[in-house]
């Protein structure tokens, strides 16, 4: 029992940018695929800035294998940011070991972090895709294949149920190029390390 308890999953997430970038439909596809896609407990709580498109935007995901009694993240165990605006006010939050997943062209980090940081493209490979607005769907798949937190045929199912209706294939053509991303940095990591480990 109580080796179960000590691998029970508990991870706190935030998304953050600005209006109008789907951040909220992105926490709400993680959310939503760890609930009845993984059957986990999730929950989902969303905050503005002033202004619903532009302003400062957040969803804060919380994803247990046990009831969940505090919907809100204090400290994140991943933090997904489309903004530089949202990097700066969330970073200070994120835990010393935590994740940290940026839009390489929207953010630029600042100082030391010594914790997990992954970068992609997202609005780039949006925007070759046809449609800039799908960046938060590349970094849904992006964030499925880096953190392992739902499943990918949870998020894909969720993907497609959740867009508006007649844009279901090009959200997944989204959702699998950050997927495929994902996968590929991954493996470029473990080379890396299997290699310094030959060398050492």
């Amino acid at each position: 029992m109580n080796v179960m308890a000590a691998h029970a999953m508990h991870k706190e997430i935030l998304f953050t940018g600005f209006g109008g970038q789907g951040i909220v439909l992105a926490g709400m596809i993680v959310g939503r695929a760890a609930s009845l896609g993984d059957h986990r407990e999730s929950t989902l709580t969303q905050s503005y800035g002033p202004e619903a498109r532009g302003g400062a935007c957040s969803a804060q995901v919380i994803i247990a294998d046990r009831p969940i009694h505090y919907p809100y993240v204090r400290h994140p165990d991943i933090l997904v940011c489309l903004s530089q605006g949202g990097y700066e006010k969330y970073i200070p939050m994120l835990k010393k070991d935590g994740m940290l997943l940026l839009d390489h062209d929207l953010v630029r980090p600042q100082g030391e972090w010594k914790g997990t940081t992954f970068t992609i493209p997202a609005t780039r490979f949006a925007e070759e895709l046809g449609r800039r607005m799908m960046a938060n769907i590349v970094m849904v798949g992006f964030f499925t294949a880096v953190s392992q937190t739902v499943s990918v045929q949870a998020a894909r199912d969720t993907v497609q149920a959740l867009v508006p209706k007649g844009t279901e294939k090009m959200n997944l053509a989204a959702f699998d190029k950050g997927h495929e991303y994902g996968l590929a940095v991954l493996k470029g990591r473990r080379k890396k390390e299997s290699g310094e480990k030959d060398v050492a």
